[in-house]
């Protein structure tokens, strides 16, 4: 049995599916983990602007950086294995995704309940009061004012330094605990808490499979390994099940 029909055995046996993404399954769209391709942002290392200090010290530097990145998003478009991954949950609605990503695109490509441990870069709240924003800032060039206390806006994504949503994370490791298959999608498994999820599946008994083109820190525990991109991966396998 090659590993294409592995997985597939495997897919089909589960009860308890979990897909667990990270930056990989959204290179196939053209979107850069953090920095412009024109190259401007280079010189900013992400852990410079990625946080509140930076925010409380150049709040317009910080805001016109994440404007960018979301512009990038807009313009990329669902790729297969975003399409894959929606269709996956069509066939078995067990199946739970849980993604470190910020971008939406999981949302949009119709997976429902994602669990977005890093939050959303087009969700905005207060720095101070926290209240969630629903109004447009997408032309705004520096951070707009808190309507009901005065602060600044910000992205409503995790930063480093910050914690993740409790709520999120608790109900990603109930998933984790509970899952029968653990398959990794383009993450490096080095960001933690999110990477101990991993830990956690294969602890509690599940399979695992990772698909990737670099072995991640996840590897050593996988029973499966696809050294692929996941764009090109998922299409083929999904036709399989």
């Amino acid at each position: 049995m090659n590993k294409d029909q592995q997985f597939v055995e495997m897919f089909r046996s589960s009860n308890k599916p979990v897909i667990f993404t990270g930056a990989g399954v959204s290179a196939g769209s053209g979107i850069p983990t953090f920095r412009d391709p024109d190259g401007y942002w280079t010189k900013y290392s992400p852990h410079e602007l990625a946080n509140e200090k930076a925010f409380r010290e150049n709040p317009k530097l910080v805001w016109q950086w994440y404007q960018m990145r979301r512009s990038v998003i807009r313009e990329a478009g669902l790729n297969q294995a975003h399409t894959s991954i929606a269709e996956m949950q069509q066939r078995k609605p067990a199946l739970k995704l849980i993604t470190q990503n910020v971008d939406g695109l999981h949302q949009k490509s119709g997976v429902r309940d994602v669990k977005c441990l890093h939050g959303n870069i087009f969700d905005n709240h207060c720095l101070d009061c926290k209240k969630l924003s629903t109004d447009n800032f997408d032309t705004f060039d520096e951070p707009p004012v808190c309507s009901f206390c005065g602060g600044l806006i910000r992205p409503g994504v995790v930063w480093f330094g910050e914690s993740l949503d409790k709520d999120i994370f608790n109900n990603s490791v109930e998933a984790a605990l509970q899952s029968d298959l653990f398959i990794v999608i383009g993450t490096s498994a080095v960001v933690y808490p999110a990477a101990s999820l991993v830990e956690l599946a294969k602890q509690a008994g599940a399979k695992l499979v990772e698909i990737n083109p670099e072995k991640s820190e996840a590897n050593s525990m996988v029973e499966l390994y696809f050294s692929e991109a996941a764009e090109c991966c998922l299409p083929r396998l999904l036709k399989l099940i």
